[in-house]
């Protein structure tokens, strides 16, 4: 029995303690993902409508959260946009689906909502099925003109970028203090950082620009 709904206060542990197990040693040693869920919450920019958790059997295994960004063109003209993540799925479920089945289904509420963009950054491998195209096809970029190969743009109205030259901006609430979140970190119980592989994957994705 799956089921799909908005978070709530009572879930929030769970919910973070989730992220943890997912992140962890994913992109670095150890991971600030569950640090970011818990301050998330509270920021103007955090839409708890786009908040879901994924059931399975009345346990939740998953969850999605959405945050408020910008696209800005060459003449200032400013444009509100969303972007989501972490998208966090319990080790034991990951790989079964679970995790296309919560984004489709926030997408649908996104689009339902009136939102017609979606810029994230992720592995282009997990999100092109989703129809998630490179930000070079879309004409977005970072403020220094770049086109990261991790920065991936859907549309969920067609022509909603209207063919413009766009510049991205996250909410102020990515910038994490690392020092912060690494103490938050060591208040839970103890998970032993450590290489691996995905690490280095997750170093070349975000270097990469495309050209």
């Amino acid at each position: 029995m799956i089921n799909i709904r908005n978070e709530q206060e009572a879930d929030y542990a769970i919910v973070e303690e989730i992220t943890r197990k997912a992140f962890y040693n994913l992109y670095v040693p150890g991971c600030a993902e569950h640090y970011l869920v818990h301050i998330m919450r509270q920021h103007e920019d955090f839409l708890p409508e786009l908040d879901f958790v994924i059931e399975l059997d009345g346990q939740i295994i998953g969850n999605i959260m959405y945050t408020k960004a910008k696209l800005v063109d060459e003449t200032g003209e400013e444009k509100e946009i969303l972007t989501f993540g972490p998208v966090s799925i319990l080790p034991g479920y990951q790989r079964m689906g679970y995790g296309k089945m919560l984004i489709e289904y926030s997408l649908e509420q996104a689009a339902a909502l009136g939102y017609d963009v979606i810029v994230i950054f992720g592995n282009p491998g997990n999100y092109v099925s989703r129809g998630f195209k490179s930000c070079k096809k879309y004409n977005v970029c970072l403020e220094d003109g770049t086109y990261p190969a991790a920065m991936l743009v859907k549309e969920l109205r067609a022509d909603a970028l209207e063919g413009r030259k766009w510049f991205y901006y996250d909410s102020p609430l990515m910038q994490l203090d690392e020092e912060e979140a690494q103490r938050f970190d060591e208040k839970l119980e103890k998970m032993e950082k450590k290489y691996q592989p995905s690490q280095e994957e997750f170093y070349i994705h975000s270097h990469s620009v495309v050209h």
